[in-house]
């Protein structure tokens, strides 16, 4: 018969007074410390969890209509008139949310994006080319309006997609529709005026009628509204502005 050989191991982080003055000695590395188990944590059970503001707000638009029913709410009327108040906040938010950007699209598209557009829906469409150096200028204003007025759909095309034979010399080119039809159109660059700016060119779009729309305002959605918006706008950018001046003169 083979000799078998038992090997004893103590549990992981173990020692013994011996190892122990060893391990000082430096003749032993140092044990490593003794397993421990994290503590339990029970599951947090959503019904027991309390409801509350913090509760409703937790949940998704889903959520909420699901909880139309709910026999809890039905005892509590201030978290029932809380839940609608905060589904319609979460609607109007997904309504506002719709754009945000310029987007590109062909020939094909534009009668979907642009001319079957609902009727609450202005659309700013900008004619371009590429190598035309007035159209970055503009595109980057045109972004920087579709963020501020999410509501207001902006779109770009270019120009001989949408018009064959369009002159290049007419670029870029804006057209604003609104219920499928063209509402006006600005030719060149020479229509924002000499200095073009973003607050310029939003300007120019509402001239006549109340084209942008950030979805928010709550003083009506007029031309005169919506032009006072973008004046306040204009007003908070030059203040911020020579205020970061400032703050570098005093830096110096």
């Amino acid at each position: 018969m083979g000799d078998y050989h038992y090997i004893y191991k103590d549990l992981d982080g173990a020692s013994t007074q011996w190892d122990d003055i060893q391990a000082k000695l430096g003749n032993l590395p140092p044990k490593k410390p003794a397993f421990k188990p994290p503590a339990f944590t029970p599951a947090e059970d959503e019904a027991s969890a309390p409801k509350d503001k913090s509760w409703i707000d937790d949940k998704t638009e889903q959520d909420l209509e699901d909880l139309e029913d709910d026999p809890d709410l039905d005892d509590d009327r201030f978290l029932e008139e809380y839940r609608r108040k905060r589904l319609s906040e979460l609607r109007e938010a997904a309504k506002v949310a719709r754009f945000g950007s310029v987007v590109p699209i062909s020939g094909s598209d534009f009668v979907r994006e642009v001319s079957q557009a609902p009727p609450d829906v202005w659309v700013v469409v900008i004619l371009y080319k590429e190598g035309i150096a007035e159209r970055g200028l503009l595109m980057q204003y045109l972004e920087d309006l579709a963020t501020k007025y999410p509501a207001t759909k902006f779109v770009k095309i270019i120009s001989t997609d949408c018009i064959p034979n369009y002159p290049d010399r007419n670029l870029p080119t804006l057209l604003v529709y609104n219920s499928g039809a063209v509402k006006a159109n600005h030719v060149g660059m020479r229509s924002f005026g000499r200095r073009c700016t973003p607050e310029g060119v939003a300007l120019v779009l509402c001239q006549s009628d109340p084209v942008l729309n950030d979805g928010q305002s709550a003083n009506g959605h007029s031309k005169e509204a919506v032009i006072e918006g973008v004046r306040k706008r204009f007003i908070e950018k030059v203040v911020t502005q020579h205020e970061d001046k400032d703050d570098g003169y005093s830096s110096d």
